[in-house]
């Protein structure tokens, strides 16, 4: 949790959490003055634009150990305060001596709405208008291009606490996708710290890699119908880059010329939480891998042990079902969430894999094999959404004095969401916000009915929703005996998930 002393209003306002709008007694003691130390400012927003001429490279081989979040890996800054939330991982700062402070978010990333200033724009009211109440247009550097990736950098002014203070946003659009990075302070003293951590900034290429179709949405699949007995319209997704997805009893199967990935649904013996790596892994192998396979040999448990750890384990096995010789990798990725799935890669050999993924204890062979989780989506059908899907979500953000540690209040918030799709196309939809501080909690409601039009295998149109027509992407994954469905807003923000109720 970040400080009361240190602005933290942006934290509780992302995009994941229904967009809320800021309120003012998120900042405290924030005196609003017309001017502020340009020289200072101007000073700063000079020295970030030269990590932009080091990031335009997009260096791939890191020199200090790296951390990552969401598709950002960057190398954190000793001595700063970490706190990792699912939305957004923070670094902060404090020097009760000098009274300073500064805060480095990494956000998560969101669809990117076309363009690099279109994102830009988005995410300056998202987090410097609405996180600082900055009336002013951002002071903005030149737009880069790297390796498919625009980034633009702008910086406002505002005053907290008394004291000259800035924010300055750097946003990164491409590949469908637009991540920021939202840096706040009210001293150069850590200028240097923050062009360090700018420039130790490395970008993962998302999995799905695609032209646009005309209705602007990245459309990275051909959709195969469904086999007889799925239940639902589409059961098979063939990818732009040559995977092709195919949805099975205990696995979601992705497959490209001899390699095979089984995308395991969750499992409450295998997935079950232990404090040891090691035992974790091992048990998962003996309940997901071992029972398919009757010799094995070279068989190596690596475990990575992180803040977000992994566990790796490789062996050359032979299929009991086919008597065939095969190299099996056994993957899985510790989000800070909770949340991970188990991989399956099944290649001829070990070179194979390798010509694939890259080798084991590479950061960029874990993000190539990490990224292959994504590739459990599926196309909707109107008929597959027929009964109620819901969503819900609370949090709460405690607020601390830097200096004295006493509470200074806590902020909280509850939302669900409904909707009900009925014959002949029709739907209702509802939802209930819960948000304020602590004692002064205010709620909300609205409801909203009408047609909705299924425009293609990936988008959802609805003729009334808070008063005007609205257009969701949507897809399906796949869970045991069940399915997700996956929403975006296409006006803003990134993907909910809706599981059916009946």
């Amino acid at each position: 949790m970040s400080p009361a002393s240190v602005p933290t209003g942006y934290l509780n306002n992302y995009r994941h959490q229904d967009r809320r709008k800021l309120k003012p007694t998120a900042i405290s003691n924030v005196v609003r003055k017309s001017t502020v130390n340009c020289i200072w400012f101007n000073t700063i927003i000079k020295l970030l634009s030269i990590p932009l001429i080091l990031f335009s490279t997009l260096v791939n081989k890191a020199v200090a150990q790296q951390d990552s979040f969401d598709i950002v890996k960057y190398t954190p800054l000793k001595g700063w305060k970490k706190e990792v939330k699912d939305y957004l991982t923070s670094y902060t700062v404090t020097d009760a001596k000098t009274s300073t402070w500064c805060v480095i978010n990494v956000t998560k990333s969101t669809a990117s709405k076309g363009s690099i200033e279109k994102d830009f724009d988005s995410e300056w009211n998202e987090f410097v208008v609405k996180g600082y109440d900055v009336k002013e247009p951002p002071v903005t550097d030149t737009v880069y291009e790297a390796e498919g990736w625009k980034i633009k950098i702008g910086g406002g002014k505002f005053i907290f606490n008394k004291a000259n203070s800035m924010a300055l946003l750097m946003t990164m659009s491409g590949f469908g996708k637009c991540v920021s990075i939202v840096v706040s302070s009210n001293s150069k003293t850590y200028g240097n710290d923050i062009q360090t951590f700018l420039a130790s900034l490395d970008l993962k290429k998302p999995p799905f890699e695609s032209k646009q179709n005309d209705t602007g949405v990245n459309d990275p699949v051909q959709n195969n119908i469904g086999s007889k007995g799925s239940g639902f319209g589409f059961n098979t997704t063939n990818f732009d880059d040559g995977w092709t997805s195919v949805e099975k009893e205990d696995w979601v199967e992705v497959t490209k010329g001899n390699i095979r990935i089984l995308l395991h649904y969750k499992h409450p013996q295998a997935d079950a939480y232990n404090s040891d790596i090691m035992v974790a892994e091992k048990n998962a192998w003996n309940i997901l891998v071992a029972p398919r396979y009757s010799a094995a040999a070279n068989m190596n448990f690596k475990p990575h042990i992180s803040w977000q750890s992994i566990e790796f384990a490789d062996a050359d096995l032979t299929e009991a079902s086919t008597g065939k010789k095969v190299y099996v990798v056994f993957f899985k990725k510790h989000y800070g969430n909770g949340s991970g799935t188990h991989l399956e890669f099944i290649a001829p050999d070990r070179p194979t894999f390798e010509k694939e993924f890259g080798k084991y204890n590479s950061e960029e062979t874990w993000d190539k094999v990490e990224r292959m989780a994504g590739y459990n989506r599926f196309a909707i059908g109107a008929s597959d959404l027929t009964g109620t899907w819901t969503n819900s979500f609370s949090g709460m953000t405690q607020y601390v004095n830097a200096y004295t540690g006493a509470s200074t209040g806590a902020d909280t918030h509850a939302s669900a969401q409904k909707f009900e799709f009925g014959a002949s196309n029709t739907y209702k939809w509802d939802i209930g916000v819960a948000s304020g501080f602590v004692g002064s909690v205010k709620f909300q409601t609205a409801k909203a009915s009408g047609k909705f039009t299924v425009t293609n295998p990936w988008q959802i149109d609805f003729s009334d929703m808070e008063g005007k027509p609205k257009s969701f992407n949507a897809y399906f994954a796949c869970s045991k005996d069940a399915r997700v469905l996956w929403l975006q807003d296409k006006s803003y923000g990134g993907y909910n998930a809706f599981g059916k109720a009946n």
